[in-house]
């Protein structure tokens, strides 16, 4: 009889040699499989290097972008009054909402801290868990 590698074997083949085919196609499973997975995670690797690229060049356009039309605020500012009293417009509105959203993430950054009450109540816990314990032993 042959197997997938092509080996005759006796119908009848001691226990030992099973074990020994049983280890040798294990292995090889084992080496094909982890195969596999390098190549797969290579290639997903490469596709996951370029969109973090295109995700860099969307970044650095819209960096662009918001220059471009911070340029064309002034601009359209600078029909009704000088341009650098245009400028000093977009620029403190820009700072305004910097300032803003500077004191949101602060606060939502806060907010996901842990309390310290509910650390210091663990910690109680901790220890009278403790001093129960050792009164008990004694």
């Amino acid at each position: 009889m042959a197997d997938t590698a092509g080996r005759n074997h006796a119908p009848d083949a001691s226990t030992a040699e099973l074990v020994r085919q049983l280890s040798d196609q294990t292995s090889t499973l084992i080496r094909d499989e982890m195969a596999l997975v390098k190549a797969e995670i290579s290639e997903k690797g490469k596709k996951a290097g370029i969109g973090a690229g295109m995700f860099g060049g969307a970044g650095l356009f819209g960096f662009y972008a918001f220059g471009a039309l911070t340029a064309t605020l002034i601009a359209v500012l600078s029909e009704a009054v000088d341009t650098w009293i245009a400028a000093a417009i977009v620029t403190v509105v820009y700072a305004a909402i910097a300032g803003i959203l500077a004191l949101q993430g602060k606060n939502k950054v806060q907010d996901a801290t842990p309390p310290v009450r509910s650390v210091e109540g663990v910690k109680e816990d901790i220890q009278v868990t403790k001093e129960r314990a050792r009164s008990g032993r004694a």
